[in-house]
């Protein structure tokens, strides 16, 4: 049998804004279950990597592969194997987090009996079934997170793009969202943007600092 490919493949990467470059000659790779943090300081391009992975930006230079798909040009065979998560939720908060996840899973063509089961599960996870059928706007930034949690989980990809995931929860909510994303749940593959370097480098298997 032949050598596997790493879930992430990266080589001579750049991404320019104008006469600015956010990332300059990045190269790395990562086995598929293994998890990668992305330190280093606000404005070095951790966020921008992300979003090249995730195939929501074009690279300037360079090559990407990601679950063994050329970026950009493959970026359409992604869809619904990757969990991605940023700083804001960016929920519809005139929808309740139920109505916002019941979306989301016909976006990646749930089953409805299946997703609605999903749906419970997650939410229960993260203790915000008494919140559910609340508008998102009556929620805090905290509770709002944690439903960008599931909704990136909901169809359970491959590969979870996590952008300093842990904003705006507290300790409590640290804990339960640790349950789903954190670095002991085995098989999935992780890539994570952190300003905690001791808590990003405590759960990885491999770290890039920008």
């Amino acid at each position: 049998m032949g050598e596997k490919s790493p879930a992430i493949r990266v080589h001579g990467l750049r991404r320019e804004f104008g006469d600015r470059a956010a990332l300059a000659g990045i190269d790395l790779e990562l086995e598929a279950g293994r998890t990668l943090a992305v330190l280093g300081p606000n404005g070095s391009g951790k966020t921008t990597l992300l979003r090249i992975l995730a195939g929501l930006l074009r690279p300037t230079d360079g090559e990407v592969s990601v679950l063994g798909c050329h970026l950009p040009d493959e970026g359409w065979r992604l869809r619904g194997r990757i969990g991605y998560v940023g700083h804001q939720p960016l929920l519809y908060r005139d929808l309740t987090p139920r109505e916002n996840l019941r979306l989301a899973a016909r976006l990646h063509g749930l089953a409805r009996e299946g997703a609605g089961r999903r749906i419970t599960e997650l939410l229960a996870a993260v203790e915000m079934e008494a919140r559910a059928d609340d508008r998102v706007d009556e929620l805090s930034a905290g509770m709002a997170q944690r439903i960008a949690i599931c909704r990136a989980l909901l169809h359970e990809p491959e590969l979870l793009l996590l952008d300093e995931p842990e904003v705006h929860l507290d300790a409590e909510a640290r804990e339960l969202a640790a349950t789903l994303i954190g670095s002991g749940v085995a098989g999935r593959t992780r890539v994570v943007v952190s300003h905690e370097r001791e808590r990003a480098l405590a759960g990885a298997d491999l770290a890039l600092e920008l």
